[in-house]
């Protein structure tokens, strides 16, 4: 459900611009010259100012749900549709939907959190089911650590590898903190959004882990 409700929300936010010539463009990372995506952006986008001044706090949720282009619906999706699955299987059906929520709002608190302590990025709207997933993949991290995740490696030659989940998920949680740290808000990407996601999901996972070791005892 929460696939077909991100894949839903971003065609009809990508319906036909006529107003906007290059329109086909933002499907492919050109949106943000279509003024009908700009306002839609603008108006359910996270803007950190707006919501420390408690105006559009509904953003939480609706910016979990908007995405800039294919390429950021795809990257998303699959990881969603790889991790995601197990750890419904692991916390049930509606655990899950409010884990995953909740995963999402940490995750743009922490992003709000950076923004205010650069001083750096509180008008951009920030948009995207990057922080909620990232608590879905820290919570695989520590419930499924030895789990191996067919991965394609470039090595001289394309091939596929199967590589543990934790060191999978342990090198994509040190590439978040790296730029986070390097490039901070200025890539255009929120790192720290993905780092708090991923956090959030390790304290759940954690907890869940020991309360079903002592469901075991």
């Amino acid at each position: 459900m929460l696939l077909i409700a991100n894949i839903i929300v971003f065609f009809v936010t990508f319906l036909p611009d006529f107003s906007y010539p290059f329109w086909p463009l933002t499907l492919f990372g050109a949106g943000y010259g279509s003024p009908s995506i700009n306002q839609i952006s603008d108006k359910f986008g996270l803007v950190p100012n707006a919501v420390l001044h408690g105006n559009q706090i509904y953003t939480f949720f609706t910016s979990m749900f908007l995405h800039a282009e294919l390429i950021h619906l795809g990257g998303n999706m699959l990881f969603l549709y790889v991790f995601g699955d197990n750890v419904e299987d692991t916390f049930g059906h509606f655990r899950y939907l409010f884990f995953y929520l909740l995963s999402g709002i940490a995750a743009s608190l922490l992003h709000i959190y950076i923004t205010v302590l650069n001083n750096l990025g509180q008008n951009i709207p920030t948009i995207g089911a990057s922080g909620a997933i990232a608590g879905v993949l820290g919570a695989y991290f520590v419930l499924y650590p030895r789990s191996r995740i067919l991965t394609i490696v470039f090595v001289f030659w394309i091939t596929i590898v199967a590589i543990p989940a934790v060191i999978f998920l342990g090198l994509w949680f040190a590439y978040q903190f790296l730029y986070g740290t390097m490039a901070g808000l200025n890539s255009g990407v929120a790192y720290w959004a993905h780092i708090g996601g991923f956090v959030t999901g390790i304290v759940f996972g954690l907890a869940w882990r020991g309360r079903r070791r002592k469901r075991d005892l």
